[in-house]
């Protein structure tokens, strides 16, 4: 079982990311008290400002921060201070270039953007050490500060590393986990396509090839790897500020990006987790808005619950308040009126704390002139400022609800081995993406709250027995671990749900001489005889269970029971597999699994849901459209049912009994009309 996480925000409260290096100090004090008056408690500062504490290599001063740093302790506002890490100034990079990420033709990324170093420079680590210390040992005690955020959303923008010091540090990460050659051989299955390896110099981090990343096994490893070395590079720095920093003050980062473990991250370096929320971004630029498949700004809850695996009680360190937009790339629309405060309440909804707007007031020079904040370039208030002030009202009235679990009795099982695994192999990447996307947007129209629980080492049977259903939609990568794990829960009374291709690799990515679903066989009751994608020139393909109809979506597989306790719920109805089985029950101890020989789709997973009797936690207090989501935090006593309308029109609602505003403290029955982005919180 994973430990609780160290840190908690202590009341529920709002922050902003300010910037004083690109204002004129004259600016500053009524910057600050224009935040406070809005209701904005905390800033977060610094992590973009290298050059102003070591101008010149070895030259530090404080005396710009020290400047500001008096501001805020006069004016009383808090201050979470960045390391400034993710982008080294101009003399280092020109001295050391070593330092930099490259691409995979070893040219250099070159100063002038960010993100462009390289974790496993040893010079890097040197000179990030070196302004982390100075930085932690002047500010360290200073009473203003509240919180310590590590570098800035760390594998962002790049997640692939292709220097000399990544190739170097690759063969030490290969050399530890195999020892010999002959066992990464083994491993990486180098007999294919005559890829053997006779000496520890021949390993190179991936280069350009004709066909591009052939070896799936090597690759792999590559993103454990990748992941290795940044949890390594955010602890080099965390355990430099937990020698300096004040009691209770805690340690974070913000963001959560691909080809890292976040939960080792999280576990390993931090007190608590902070995430950038950027709803706008999932309207995607090919998807037409005004379709409904992905549920648009909706979707980003999806984002949500994968932080709150992380961090139960995490922060927002950057939500968003105007337009998501770099001059080079990135166009979007402004939030229309009543979206911050929907935004906000759909990270509060999950679990958040804490939210920090990004940013006080749009940049008017650089990259990111067109990534607006609250405030424009005339500095003038707006609608955006108002609207920041009734947030602060809301959360004033919920802070009673800080540290307030999310609950939730479905859970969807990943581990980093398949979500890394999936992300490289193209042939399941469309499986499993679309499987969570349905999986989601059921859930979704059917108000059913679920989380992400990832399978670690430390994920105990208690841990899986806190849900009445896990589903794990496509673990392609089976162990004997996961497997025996996942018979504890089903034996201990849990309902469990495979999808298709399940089972049919090891933990090396390569495929086993099994039938599938491999090490899950035993679970499942049945095996997989054929398998087949459905292709652009087959007729639809549909599955009869219950004595409705289902479309069947993108891959089949043809399954069979070999156990008398599976029982045939859904068999095809279409081509060569018609009559197969499509879907399967079995009973194993006290409890049951379900194998599905297809991918999910919405209309399957709804009817998932009523046959293993998940219903909403609302069904009876709550009649919603469904254009709403629901959310429920518990603490001892009580419950917040959080209802948030993405529509942009209104709709309707109807409470079946009578709950409590927030809002208006006044207790409510009957019919209730949301007007369009509205959001409601009532209690019992």
């Amino acid at each position: 079982m994973r430990e609780k996480q160290k840190f908690q925000f202590k009341e529920l409260e709002l922050g902003v990311c300010y910037y004083p290096e690109h204002w004129d100090k004259s600016l500053w004090e009524d910057d600050l008290k224009r935040m406070l008056q809005s209701g904005i408690k905390t800033i977060r500062i610094a992590e973009f400002a290298w050059s102003k504490f070591e101008p010149r290599e070895g030259e530090f001063t404080f005396d710009f921060f020290d400047e500001f740093m008096a501001v805020c302790e006069r004016i009383g506002m808090k201050v979470i201070f960045g390391t400034p890490t993710a982008t080294p100034p101009a003399w280092l990079t020109l001295k050391y270039p070593e330092v930099l990420n490259a691409n995979k033709d070893g040219v250099l990324y070159r100063h002038g953007g960010r993100r462009h170093y390289n974790y496993n420079s040893p010079k890097y680590r040197e000179k990030s050490c070196l302004i982390v210390e100075k930085i932690a040992e002047h500010y360290g005690k200073h009473k203003s500060i509240v919180g310590w955020q590590i570098d800035n959303e760390l594998n962002c923008e790049v997640d692939v590393f292709y220097s000399e010091s990544d190739t170097i540090a690759f063969r030490e990460f290969l050399k530890k986990k195999y020892s010999t050659l002959e066992a990464l051989n083994e491993a990486w299955g180098t007999v294919f396509w005559n890829q053997t390896y006779t000496g520890w110099e021949e390993v190179f981090v991936p280069r350009t090839l004709l066909q591009p990343d052939c070896n799936p096994h090597m690759k792999l490893d590559y993103i454990r790897f990748v992941s290795d070395s940044c949890i390594s590079f955010c602890r080099l720095q965390s355990e430099i500020l937990y020698r300096y920093k004040k009691e209770g003050d805690f340690i974070t980062t913000n963001g959560m990006f691909g080809s890292l473990d976040n939960h080792r991250m999280q576990d390993e370096c931090l007190d608590v987790f902070t995430y950038d929320s950027y709803p706008n971004f999932a309207f995607g630029l090919s998807e037409n808005p005004k379709e409904n498949t992905s549920l648009n700004d909706r979707k980003w809850s999806m984002n949500l619950t994968e932080v709150r695996s992380v961090c139960p009680h995490f922060g927002i360190m950057e939500q968003q308040s105007g337009a998501n937009g770099w001059n080079t790339h990135m166009e979007a629309p402004a939030p229309k009126p009543g979206q911050m405060m929907l935004w906000a309440m759909q990270s509060i909804a999950h679990g958040s704390d804490y939210i920090s707007f990004f940013r006080w007031r749009t940049c008017a020079m650089g990259t990111e002139i067109y990534w607006h904040g609250i405030l424009d370039y005339d500095n003038r208030d707006n609608r955006k400022l108002a609207e920041v002030k009734k947030i602060a009202e809301r959360v004033g009235k919920l802070k009673e609800m800080t540290g307030a679990e999310y609950k939730a009795e479905v859970a969807v099982l990943k581990d980093y081995d398949n979500a890394w695994d999936s992300n490289l192999d193209i042939f399941h990447r469309h499986v499993e993406r679309a499987s969570q996307r349905e999986i989601f947007v059921s859930a979704q129209l059917n108000h059913i709250p679920y989380d992400y629980l990832y399978l670690q080492k430390e994920t105990s049977i208690e841990d899986l027995l806190g849900y009445s259903l896990l589903i794990y939609p496509h673990p392609v990568i089976a162990t004997k671990e996961h497997a025996d794990l996942l018979q504890m829960y089903v034996e201990n009374g849990g309902t469990l749900i495979f999808g298709c291709r399940s089972g049919y690799k090891d933990s090396t990515g390569k495929c086993v001489m099994k039938p599938m679903p491999g090490e899950f066989a035993g679970l499942t009751g049945a095996f997989v005889n054929d398998f087949t994608f459905i292709g652009p020139g087959d007729n639809e393909i549909h599955m009869e269970w219950n004595q409705k109809v289902f479309e069947i979506k993108i891959f089949s597989d043809i399954i069979e029971q070999y156990n008398s306790e599976a029982k045939v719920l859904g068999r095809f109805a279409d081509d060569y597999y018609k009559g197969a089985p499509a879907l399967i029950k079995n009973k194993v101890g006290k409890g049951t699994v379900y194998f599905l020989g297809s991918t999910f789709t919405r209309e399957i997973m709804e009817e998932l849901f009523t046959e293993t009797r998940i219903q909403s936690p609302g069904k009876d207090l709550l009649e919603l459209s469904s254009s709403c989501e629901l959310a429920v935090r518990d603490s001892i006593g009580k419950r917040w049912y959080i209802v948030l309308n993405y529509e942009n029109k209104s709709t309707e609602i109807r409470l079946l009994q009578e709950m409590k505003d927030i809002d208006t403290g006044e207790s409510v029955t009957g019919v209730l009309k949301l007007e369009a982005y509205e959001t409601k919180v009532f209690t019992l």
